[in-house]
């Protein structure tokens, strides 16, 4: 006989409790407990359990990891060398970006590997087919199954055993033993739990399609992304037509590597060489541009820095920061009175990177006091010039990691000098053919191209 128990549930990291609290003894926050009716058997029988054996480590036998091929480059790149067998990958990103459509030509592409089940819960098979039509989808070992109750879906994935699952989304589907709504912390925990040892037991590899909140993240619980394999975002603008697949946890690669697509009306199409991309229509060289080298996993991007300083109407002067991080743009603008004597404290600062991408990494520290200079200055930083190195609360300029990746890129791109820390520049041990200029401050930056 069923017994229906009441448990007031936390919407952010799915912690339990017998009564409502108002605020997360697990995370913190608050105000983030709701209510949720739980249906649980209570027919005094216990399951039989089996022990684990424990087993030395060092007598386990490493086995080769078999990967599928997705047929993108960049998506290949992001899960260290493809689709691991028996994995359980998280897609998500904001409404509108393409993950569907990622997803769909995943599917077309990974032809000739074996069936693959499409489980939507959000689209019926017409709307589906109406995309693959426009994607030029011909992969005839793809089946669909509009469905979201998780009991017909492990049936289903057993009778077919496919090499492949895509589950869309996951905060659709529902287990009718819990009678909480679908999409609920309880359900997306239930259904993900199913889900993976469905997959884990026949060795079938699962796509799992999330919904993410306003903040960004994955709606659900936190413990959704420990649950599986690997976390992958889709980021960009929906009026823009790059979009950067970013991988936040990989357990089988690295978690620093981002892959670049353009949308197009084919579908999603990758791009292979993206700092020619992000910098194809910089023709002009005004006041406030510089170049800089990212470091984004293995690869080096080159991403074009824009500043702009103007006298401030009000009495306190606007700072904003688009790509970077708000703070950093500050504590620079700071750095610049204090150790260059800019008189910046009635000046409007604003910082963009072209192109709409994020960058959080310290090497853009030379790049955004040397932009931010230029424009003050009203001038220009000669074309064909990299800077490239992160700037301490004293004004030195300190080492980055990989910098003779970063000035290979810059080297294969054209560009004539590259600026980056005199410490670097000591441990060089490749001859490259642009001039490298070794600066210890900012000052020396600075005095080089001329803003001093």
């Amino acid at each position: 006989m069923a017994k229906a128990t009441t448990v007031f549930v936390c919407s952010n990291c799915g912690y339990e409790s017998a009564k409502w609290l108002g605020r997360c003894p697990a995370c913190n926050e608050w105000n983030s407990f709701y209510e949720e009716k739980v249906a649980k058997t209570a027919d005094g029988k216990k399951e039989k359990k089996v022990a684990a054996v424990p087993v030395l480590l060092n007598k386990v036998e490493k086995t080769e990891t078999a990967r599928v091929k997705t047929g993108f480059g960049e998506l290949d790149r992001v899960l260290g060398g493809g689709l691991v067998k028996g994995s359980l990958v998280l897609l998500g990103g904001e409404p509108g970006i393409g993950k569907s459509t990622l997803i769909l030509q995943i599917c077309n592409k990974i032809n000739g590997v074996g069936k693959v089940l499409y489980v939507s819960g959000e689209e019926s098979a017409e709307q589906i087919k109406l995309r693959a039509d426009r994607l030029g989808i011909n992969n005839e070992d793809i089946m669909f199954l509009g469905e979201t109750d998780i009991d017909i879906i492990d049936e289903t994935i057993i009778e077919i055993m496919p090499k492949l699952v895509i589950i869309d989304s996951i905060q659709t589907m529902y287990s009718s033993e819990l009678t909480a709504a679908a999409g609920s912390v309880s359900q997306v925990r239930e259904i993900t739990g199913r889900v993976m040892k469905c997959c884990k037991q026949n060795n079938i590899t699962t796509i799992i399609i999330g919904h993410v909140t306003k903040d960004g993240n994955i709606a659900g619980p936190r413990v959704l992304e420990h649950m599986v394999d690997t976390v992958l975002y889709l980021e960009g603008e929906r009026y823009f037509t790059y979009r950067i697949l970013r991988g936040v946890k990989n357990r089988f690669g690295s978690t620093n590597e981002i892959g670049m697509f353009e949308m197009k009306n084919e579908g999603m199409v990758e791009v292979s060489n993206p700092s020619s991309i992000l910098l194809e229509d910089r023709e002009e060289i005004p006041a406030g541009s510089i170049v800089v080298a990212s470091m984004e996993g293995t690869r080096p991007i080159l991403v074009e820095l824009q500043a702009l300083t103007s006298t401030s109407v009000f009495g306190l002067p606007r700072r904003t920061a688009n790509g970077i991080d708000y703070n950093r743009l500050t504590l620079l603008i700071a750095v610049l009175e204090k150790r260059a004597g800019l008189p910046l404290g009635n000046q409007d600062a604003y910082l963009n990177i072209v192109g709409g991408i994020k960058i959080n990494e310290p090497a853009l520290d030379l790049g955004i006091v040397l932009a931010t200079a230029s424009s003050y200055k009203n001038i220009p930083i000669p074309r064909g010039t990299i800077a490239i190195g992160e700037v301490g609360l004293t004004g030195e300029v300190r080492a980055v990691n990989m910098i003779e990746k970063r000035i290979k890129e810059a080297e294969k791109l054209g560009f004539k000098t590259c600026i980056i820390p005199e410490s670097n520049k000591k441990l060089l041990k490749d001859v490259f053919k642009l001039d490298i200029i070794g600066v210890k401050n900012i000052l020396d930056a600075m005095k080089y191209l001329k803003l001093k």
